[in-house]
């Protein structure tokens, strides 16, 4: 595959990230405003099981389909790709099903001695239907980037958002009403609306693709053979994928219990993590998306240069990564730092929150640092460290969560998330700087960034305050937020932090 395909495909799936992003942060807005701060904490505490599913049923096959169909297909082996997928498929949705019955008949237990809180139950049952909808969805998907078809997937994640949010829309009137329980049920119903109807689009798409391509022809692999290839790819990565999952669940599953030995009630605990885990880290993440966009396409560059050895090409790319990535993290922070408490009663209503979004906000940098490692450590081939570095992350927000959270509350897992993301960044660095011979760009990366966000945001807040405080909330706020990407962008450019030549260049050699 040539890098400009690959970057095609990678420009299709950031842009519909973007899209999806978008939509996902509308919907959060909405489900919080509706559903109110508890009940995104119920179904947050959902969430974190479904992932747990997907990884150990679906993420290894998907990722496997991939690799196997790109082989297959390179040698126009038709019979043997279709081969691959059904029994793929045979699998994960097994895999799926036995896990959906499972869950859904332990329900109780789960909800009572793992979860705390039996106002889950109902959502942890209605989202065991989804379950095989996602693994064969899953699957179809990884087909598809097979045969490096990346608009199908795209258009899939755009569809079940948009489904999510008609299915929040029309439920909350219905469901809300009778109590926080239904609430988080009628979030879940549309989490799984939305998986089901992604699958219906991709089985189809399937179909229509395989027919009008004519990818058909006599398999040349034996079912022992296709079993083979396929468990032993997919267990390692099924493996590796599962363990980061489970840790996650963990800790997710652990925050509003230690918030409750903090001192908390059952109801104070469950807003408290509503609010960090629904509502700030949506606000959080949302212009990492940009970042996501912008450093994906670099990744190929990374890919094909690794594997020739040309570490010119390798230093050229990580540089581009690591100025857009610094850029974006720092301007993010310094506007969450400025606007925390604004921004926060423009979108949820909330003043107060925003000590929440001002405190995790710093975090920015470092948060989106870990969205750039991880792609370019992928594409120097070290999934392996990867996969150590997440263990040592989740060892680190564990250990606050557990020992220090019931003495000092929510505050201990902000230090304890910072500290991982310095120890996982350190680590990162390093390795990328040992693989590479890179030079860190202090001045470059980390100063003058700073330094032009700082001013950006002294001047935006004084015209707030002087001019702007008085106006309606909805004008003045955005304004202000203008402002401060108005003079970011001029300072990055007077300092030389970013050039538009520069952006010129990557997006044209994403779209040629």
């Amino acid at each position: 595959m040539k890098t400009k395909s690959i970057a095609k495909g990678a420009l299709i799936l950031t842009l519909a990230g973007i899209i999806t992003r978008i939509l996902g942060f509308i919907y959060r807005v909405y489900m919080s405003n509706t559903i109110g701060s508890e009940g995104m904490g119920l179904y947050q505490l959902i969430v974190p099981i479904y992932m747990l599913v997907w990884s150990i049923s679906s993420s290894g096959i998907s990722t496997t389909i991939s690799k196997l169909t790109a082989q297959e297909n390179a040698e126009n082996k038709y019979g043997n790709i279709n081969k691959i997928l059904f029994h793929s498929m045979l699998i994960s949705i097994t895999v799926a099903a036995l896990l959906s019955v499972t869950i859904y008949t332990l329900s109780d237990k789960i909800c009572v001695n793992l979860l705390k809180d039996t106002r889950a139950i109902l959502s942890l049952k209605l989202i065991c239907f989804c379950f095989p909808f996602m693994a064969a969805g899953s699957c179809i998907r990884g087909w598809f980037f097979g045969l490096q078809e990346t608009l199908t997937p795209a258009i899939s994640q755009v569809f079940e958002q948009s489904v999510r949010m008609a299915a929040i829309f029309f439920l909350s009137g219905i469901l809300i009403p009778k109590g926080v329980e239904f609430a988080s049920a009628a979030a879940v119903t549309g989490m799984c609306l939305g998986e089901i109807a992604s699958f219906v689009y991709v089985y189809i798409s399937h179909k229509y693709f395989k027919k009008e391509k004519k990818l058909y022809s006599k398999p040349t692999m034996n079912i022992r053979i296709v079993y083979i290839a396929i468990l032993t790819m997919a267990i390692p990565l099924t493996a590796n994928r599962m363990t980061g999952s489970f840790l996650s669940t963990i800790e997710n599953i652990l925050i509003p219990q230690k918030l409750q030995a903090f001192g908390l009630t059952q109801k104070e605990a469950m807003e408290m993590y509503g609010e960090i885990s629904g509502m700030v880290m949506p606000l959080i993440m949302f212009p990492s998306s940009i970042l996501t966009a912008l450093s994906t396409t670099l990744l190929p560059a990374i890919s094909e240069a690794a594997a020739k050895n040309n570490n010119t090409r390798i230093i050229s790319a990580l540089k581009k990564s690591m100025s857009f990535t610094s850029i974006i993290g720092i301007g993010a922070c310094g506007l969450f730092i400025t606007y925390s408490n604004e921004i926060c009663e423009l979108i949820y209503n909330r003043y107060e929150l925003g000590n929440l979004l001002f405190l995790i906000g710093i975090t920015c940098p470092l948060t989106y640092l870990q969205v750039t490692f991880s792609g370019i450590l992928n594409g120097l081939g070290e999934q392996i460290f990867i996969f150590k570095t997440s263990i040592i992350s989740s060892f680190i927000n564990i250990s606050f969560i557990y020992f220090l959270i019931p003495k000092y509350g929510i505050y201990a897992f902000i230090l304890g998330w910072l500290i991982s993301l310095l120890t996982v960044s350190f680590i990162c660095i390093k390795r990328t700087i040992k693989r590479t011979g890179l030079k860190l760009n202090l001045s470059l990366w980390f100063i003058k960034p700073t330094i032009c966000i700082a001013g950006s945001c002294i001047i935006s807040k004084a015209i707030y305050t002087k001019y702007l405080i008085q106006i309606n909330k909805f004008i003045s706020i955005p304004f202000s937020i203008c402002i401060i990407g108005l003079f970011y962008i001029l300072f990055l450019l007077f300092t030389e932090c970013f050039k538009i030549s520069s952006l010129k260049e990557l997006i044209k050699s994403a779209v040629k």
